[in-house]
């Protein structure tokens, strides 16, 4: 059976989000066109375009904000000596909800994975030996997760400091191998935050 036209497009648009199936864009799709009314629909489509038009990178840390530099790089009260390094802007949330970290963030946006076809080059570590060159950081995290792709990536991290003075220390494994921060709860965060160890 064919589908009207503009079904067809709302299903080809909802399968390229990941996790979505041929099946569940289906649903979505009928479900936006017979359920939803059109205020709601008006507003859904306006909440898309205001996320590519009104976010942007920050340019400090790479988090996705509205503002030039981020809420966190702004704030003067945060430790400007210590810096956790991150996968994704997810992980960064998840390591905010448990209100205790006050250093500052630098999110890779990705993790190594010759798998994949991602280098070094692919994500934000040019930005952070840049980054750290002009800070008075002492110590950098590295919170990246506990998978393989995230365990290469923070080696590879170490190795590069190395040579510097800068304290390079990696969260514990408070976390499950294979997990990933956010998903993790504030108190298990917290251990594996307090249980970081130095790799050189």
């Amino acid at each position: 059976m064919h589908y009207p036209e503009a079904i067809t497009r709302l299903i080809e648009s909802y399968s390229k989000l990941p996790g979505i199936g041929p099946k569940t864009a289906e649903r979505l799709a009928f479900y936006v066109a017979n359920k939803m009314k059109e205020e709601d629909v008006l507003n859904f489509a306006k909440s898309l375009v205001a996320v590519k038009r009104e976010l942007m990178t920050c340019p400090i840390c790479g988090n996705i904000t509205d503002k030039n530099p981020c809420n966190i790089c702004r704030d003067q009260s945060r430790d400007r000596s210590v810096i956790a390094v991150v996968e994704d802007n997810k992980d960064l949330i998840a390591m905010e909800k448990m209100k205790e970290y006050r250093g500052l963030y630098h999110v890779l946006n990705g993790v190594i994975s010759p798998i994949n076809g991602i280098g070094p080059q692919d994500i934000n570590i040019k930005d952070l030996l840049e980054r750290l060159k002009d800070e008075e950081v002492s110590e950098v995290i590295l919170a990246t997760n506990t998978t393989i792709e995230g365990e290469s990536t923070a080696m590879y991290i170490a190795k590069l400091l190395d040579k510097t003075d800068i304290k390079v220390t990696r969260i514990a494994r408070g976390l499950p191998v294979g997990g990933g921060l956010e998903y993790a709860d504030e108190v298990t965060l917290l251990k594996a935050l307090e249980g970081r160890r130095e790799l050189k």
